[in-house]
């Protein structure tokens, strides 16, 4: 009998948009999120903005800076605060190359998706370089370019 092969399930909860064109993405991560239990619920409803998220290298681990989990309405629990810092859960070897990468100039680690894989909460982390305004413009030209032929592409073939 042949092993089936499982496939993850993922659910998407926030997206940092922003992220990808102010930054430069070298390398992407994927880490879970220490997570209270209202926080997760918060999740499941898809309360989570990550515009400003970002993680940081400390001693004990990497910890993640800025997610915003809107409080569950129903906790009845003490109340816990939206943006407090987060631990990431990643194995030694990765968070000893991520601290490295980070300890370069102009390096840094930006959160780009929030989301559930298998159930589990999860957290993709880009190593980014910041874009200067030149970069941005010419980010700019070129999605209006692909935009364009797209749209002559698709006008074409129509009919």
């Amino acid at each position: 009998m042949a092993k089936e092969e499982k496939k993850d399930k993922i659910e998407q909860v926030a997206t940092n948009r922003k992220a990808r064109f102010d930054y430069f993405i070298t390398d992407t991560y994927e880490a879970g999120l220490s997570l209270e239990g209202p926080e997760v619920k918060s999740l499941r409803l898809k309360q989570a903005t990550l515009t400003s998220a970002f993680a940081r290298a400390e001693k004990d681990g990497l910890y993640l800076y800025g997610l915003h989990i809107t409080p569950y309405a129903y906790n009845t629990l003490t109340e816990i605060d939206p943006v407090r810092t987060r631990k990431l859960l990643l194995r030694a070897p990765e968070i000893r190359k991520l601290s490295s990468a980070l300890a370069t100039k102009g390096m840094s680690l930006v959160a780009l998706e929030v989301y559930f894989k298998n159930g589990w909460a999860k957290v993709l982390l880009g190593l980014a370089k910041g874009k200067k305004a030149a970069d941005k413009h010419e980010s700019i030209k070129k999605r209006d370019a692909d935009r364009e032929i797209r749209r002559e592409y698709k006008d074409k073939f129509k009919g």
